[in-house]
């Protein structure tokens, strides 16, 4: 882990998070305004520091219900964040399925999974900047252990990961530790579940960071 990205800070607005320039943007700041008006009005706060490269994976959890997916798309509004993440084929028939894209949604088919990440990682390998989402569970549905798959893509495409959690008891989106590069999977999946086992998601008997 590096500890140039501070994860233990108080909580912030949602608007006072630092961005550098290089990193990709993409919404209008009317709608990160409102974005992050919302948020904050509702009790939400980020604590820690975005890790501020043009290509890096947010591993972002525990993912238990669809309020994750709307909490993140306005903290993406809210920072004007230009990124990618996989959903569901079945999500992106119309006219949903146009919503999704042009939020950066890339639809995957589980039983083409392979081909799909080694498609990720040459797009990351030759993209001059990309960001991309993913859920480590893979699934709402309580699961031990959880996916490796963004870890395997991190290792091949040579970008760092940055940790990010949502915790509702708490209303903190913390962008915690950021893994720079992926060596020993089973032993980094281990730190992983230590940083997400203090985080209470909305359903916590469906988040599940060691065995039983």
């Amino acid at each position: 882990m590096n500890s140039n990205y501070p994860y233990d800070k108080a909580g912030l607005e949602i608007g006072d998070m630092q961005i550098d320039k290089h990193v990709p943007r993409k919404w209008p700041h009317w709608l990160s305004s409102f974005a992050a008006f919302v948020l904050t009005k509702r009790g939400w706060r980020v604590e820690g520091a975005f890790i501020n490269q043009k290509k890096a994976i947010l591993a972002v959890a525990p993912h238990t219900s669809n309020w994750d997916f709307f909490i993140g798309v306005f903290v993406l509004f809210s920072l004007r964040l230009k990124l990618n993440f996989f959903g569901k084929h079945t999500i992106f028939v119309q006219p949903l399925g146009y919503i999704v894209r042009k939020l950066g949604g890339i639809p995957i088919k589980r039983s083409k999974a392979h081909g799909v990440v080694t498609s990720i990682v040459e797009k990351i390998k030759s993209a001059d900047e990309l960001l991309l989402a993913l859920a480590p569970e893979g699934t709402r549905s309580a699961i031990f252990p959880w996916k490796t798959g963004f870890l395997h893509i991190a290792k091949a495409a040579n970008v760092p990961i940055q940790l990010i959690s949502l915790d509702f008891k708490t209303k903190r989106i913390c962008f915690g530790p950021v893994i720079e590069k992926v060596e020993d999977v089973d032993e980094q999946m281990q730190t992983i579940y230590a940083f997400y086992d203090n985080v209470c998601p909305k359903y916590p008997d469906k988040c599940i960071t060691r065995s039983l």
